[in-house]
């Protein structure tokens, strides 16, 4: 029997098998206002046959917005746009739905990807970005303002509030992105983060922010919702935030009641020498597994349905994520289920599509 197509349980939240839609960005909102493309995007992801997808990073204040198009969770506006998505998402798929909440800290102000990316001062139309300390990622940034105590409890406010909004439209579960050099991650890298009070300095310090916002979009949201953190597991920069640390940012998160930890990398410093390969991220996932219990998603260039059967199945990680794979082929769970012998959710009216050379593809109830 297939490991990956095997039941899997995210606190509360029973999955069907372990893949996962990992989040990634559309840079197709409208002043963070969900749109048509989340809805012909997502609606297309909803119909893959993986257990859960997790949207983008959404921001929880229109300053956390990575670029003027980000998805964001701020208010009524925004959460009622992403309502009618996830209306029509849960009326045509069974598929667990996960939001990423986020904020972009000094990686805010930016255009979007296909013009360029780079850092928009406040005087061409940005806006001031917020970090621990007041270096820039890139030497060309605008450099972003150092957070005092209050933008920190504002901080911790917004996520908690966007929590509120995510439990209220439907979602199942909450990841926390601590990932990616992106405001979290930036207090957790001795790398961004200079500060002499006590969000700096000690490796307890550093995390503080991280476990103070889990704790209280934990308090926030009820005990269905399955909540998670993703994390970089390293900088791949010397002296830079590393494996050791995220173990013991795991075991303190797992302590506190975090469902999972989503273990990828990188993302904090323009200096990262990252030895990229099929599942180069795999052995991050596997040691936090392997030290701590807690919960893994594994992600990064798992593209083969053998590879990752065989990390579920040697367990190295829980569950497995796709990003750019299932934009490339977002049948990939059906495909893969036909290979390793299983079975996937699939919408009736797509039962016919069933190739000649495959029997009972379809979990049909």
């Amino acid at each position: 029997m297939s490991q990956l197509f095997s039941r899997f349980a995210i606190g509360s939240l029973s999955l069907p098998n372990r893949i996962v839609i990992a989040p990634m960005c559309q840079y197709s909102a409208d002043e963070g206002k969900a749109t048509a493309w989340h809805q012909i995007h997502l609606g297309h992801l909803a119909l893959s046959g993986a257990a859960l997808l997790i949207v983008e990073a959404t921001a929880v204040s229109p300053a956390g917005r990575i670029s003027p198009r980000d998805l964001g969770l701020w208010d009524d506006g925004t959460q009622d746009a992403l309502a009618e998505v996830i209306k029509h998402l849960k009326q045509y798929s069974p598929i667990a739905l996960g939001i990423q909440l986020a904020h972009a800290g000094r990686k805010a102000s930016t255009r979007i990807p296909w013009e360029g990316g780079h850092n928009i001062a406040p005087h061409d139309g940005g806006w001031q970005t917020l970090a621990p300390s007041d270096m820039p990622y890139a030497s060309t940034d605008f450099p972003p303002r150092a957070m005092d105590q209050h933008d920190i409890s504002a901080l911790i406010a917004d996520f908690v509030a966007a929590a509120k909004r995510a439990e209220r439209i439907g979602f199942d579960l909450i990841e926390l992105h601590a990932a990616h050099g992106y405001l979290l991650h930036q207090f957790l890298s001795p790398l961004a983060n200079h500060r002499q009070d006590n969000y700096g300095g000690s490796l307890e310090n550093r995390m503080r922010l991280t476990l103070d916002v889990f704790q209280a979009v934990r308090e926030a949201v009820s005990k269905q919702i399955a909540i998670g953190v993703r994390i970089s597991g390293t900088d791949w920069v010397d002296g830079g935030w590393d494996i050791e640390q995220s173990v013991a940012l795991a075991r303190a998160l797992k302590a506190q009641g975090c469902d999972y930890i989503h273990v990828s990398s990188g993302g904090l410093s323009t200096q990262q020498n990252i030895p990229v390969g099929p599942g180069y991220q795999v052995p991050l996932a596997r040691r936090i597994k392997a030290e701590t219990g807690i919960n893994t998603i594994a992600v990064g260039l798992i593209t083969e349905p053998e590879q990752a059967e065989a990390i579920v199945g040697t367990g190295d990680a829980d569950l497995i994520a796709l990003a750019r794979a299932a934009l490339y082929d977002p049948r990939w769970p059906w495909h893969a289920a036909v290979k390793l012998g299983a079975k996937v959710n699939g919408p009736q009216q797509y039962w016919r599509c069933e190739p000649h050379y495959v029997k009972n593809l379809f979990a049909k109830k």
